[in-house]
């Protein structure tokens, strides 16, 4: 065979949060340490109490006059909404895609090692084709997070060479007459999968979202919660402050929400579990071709 990878490694990495959805009363008290309210707290004191010292010069030195009205803060409320909505849609749908091709990599290892373990009779070739597509999806998820994997460090793009070498030695079983033309015909097709998933999986994670609709939207969120006070002071005085709050955590959750989730190949608790994902290839592949680890 052209090249022999062995020795196996393990990353591991935070994994994505599991959680029974039917209990959703009791999550509601839980804190994650992932939960954007944590991660804000700090931001919404600061923003309190900068609705404090507005409210306080409006109540007791400007005075609150006739025209100060919330009506523009409600139609640009409406107009955010919209915003915000297309946003996180836009950046589920990347997380979901991302799922949607890692779910072919598993079916296509699956089918490629079913085939290949019903052709192959000797258990060195076995071995070696098993190793190689249990090594695919380790390697692809280190390349989607930028880092390189200790076996394969001399290679700039790493499943690309994977990839490679698993073509080479199943051609070299065609030409050693251990399989047959018909069945490298039935193969193709499975070994193209690993770099159609390859190439989408690198078309999300090096395509984001684009620059100036990310920075408007900050940017309005921000413009949009600094003038509140001065909107709604005369409908609720004082208690403008909880509400200026409020509205902050749950319009700047959702923009940190959808950035964590537009890139869903990293290591944040909400991206996808492609190390969970990699090691049920890696058990599924060794049990089909009856592999003891």
């Amino acid at each position: 065979m052209a090249f022999f990878i062995g020795a196996e490694f393990v990353y591991f990495a935070p994994i994505m949060i599991r959680y029974n959805t039917k209990e959703w009363f009791s999550l509601i008290f839980r804190f994650h340490k992932s939960d954007t309210f944590r991660r804000l707290f700090p931001a919404m004191l600061l923003i309190g109490l900068y609705s404090g010292v507005v409210a306080y010069f409006e109540m007791n030195v400007w005075g609150i006059t006739a025209k100060t009205s919330s009506a523009l803060h409600t139609l640009l409320g409406m107009v955010i909404s919209l915003l915000l909505v297309f946003r996180t849609n836009t950046a589920y749908d990347r997380w979901w895609e991302g799922r949607k091709l890692w779910g072919s990599l598993v079916n296509s290892s699956r089918n490629l090692t079913i085939k290949l373990s019903a052709m192959l009779k000797e258990e060195q070739d076995r071995k070696h084709v098993a190793l190689l597509i249990a090594l695919y999806p380790e390697v692809l998820k280190m390349h989607l997070r930028d880092q390189k994997h200790p076996n394969l460090e001399a290679t700039i793009h790493q499943p690309n060479e994977v990839a490679r070498q698993l073509y080479a030695d199943v051609y070299e079983l065609y030409e050693q007459q251990k399989i047959t033309a018909d069945d490298l015909i039935v193969l193709n097709n499975e070994l193209n999968t690993t770099t159609d998933v390859c190439g989408a999986c690198e078309r999300i994670r090096k395509t984001p979202i684009p620059y100036s609709y990310s920075m408007f939207l900050k940017k309005f969120i921000f413009v949009y919660v600094m003038t509140m006070p001065f909107g709604y002071i005369k409908e609720f005085g004082y208690v403008v402050i909880p509400v200026v709050m409020f509205v902050f955590y749950v319009l700047v959750s959702l923009e940190v929400i959808a950035e964590e989730i537009e890139d869903p190949f990293g290591e944040d608790l909400n991206d996808l579990p492609t190390d969970d994902i990699a090691a049920i290839i890696r058990s599924n592949v060794m049990e089909i071709m009856n592999i003891k680890p």
